[in-house]
């Protein structure tokens, strides 16, 4: 699993109980549940064979937890042109929608956010263009 200081801070179990998986894409704190529930989160997402989620809307406090971009960087060298496209549009979209005001996101976990949507924009387009030519 992939971890990025701050994002889905520290990846290691610590008994916290999770309350559903889909809990971690609206925690964006630091504490020891919402560390948990994103690990849940990416782990099921990373379990479904369909990527069900890749259709899926984000709202901001997705972005800002993180795990739906790097479910995206993890999964997408075996994701379709049309996933990657999915992925790499949600990416680029990242950085407006974090910055809405009234989202309710501090500074720094704006700033994580659209730091993450740019580089996973960047991976999922290099992806794109070797796998699925100019996009």
């Amino acid at each position: 699993m992939l971890c990025s200081a701050g994002v889905l801070a520290a990846c290691s179990g610590n008994g916290v109980t999770v309350t559903t998986p889909g809990a971690g894409l609206k925690c964006v704190d630091d504490s020891p549940t919402c560390i948990a529930e994103r690990q849940a989160t990416m782990k099921a997402m990373l379990a479904d064979p369909n990527r069900s989620w890749v259709a899926q809307r984000p709202d901001a406090a997705a972005y800002a937890s993180g795990v739906r971009l790097f479910a995206f960087k993890s999964k997408k060298k075996e994701m379709s042109c049309a996933e990657l496209q999915a992925g790499k549009r949600e990416a680029d979209a990242g950085p407006a929608i974090l910055r809405t005001p009234g989202n309710g996101l501090s500074h720094s976990q704006i700033s994580r956010g659209v730091i993450l949507a740019h580089e996973v924009g960047r991976e999922l387009g290099r992806e794109l263009g070797r796998r699925c030519g100019k996009t």
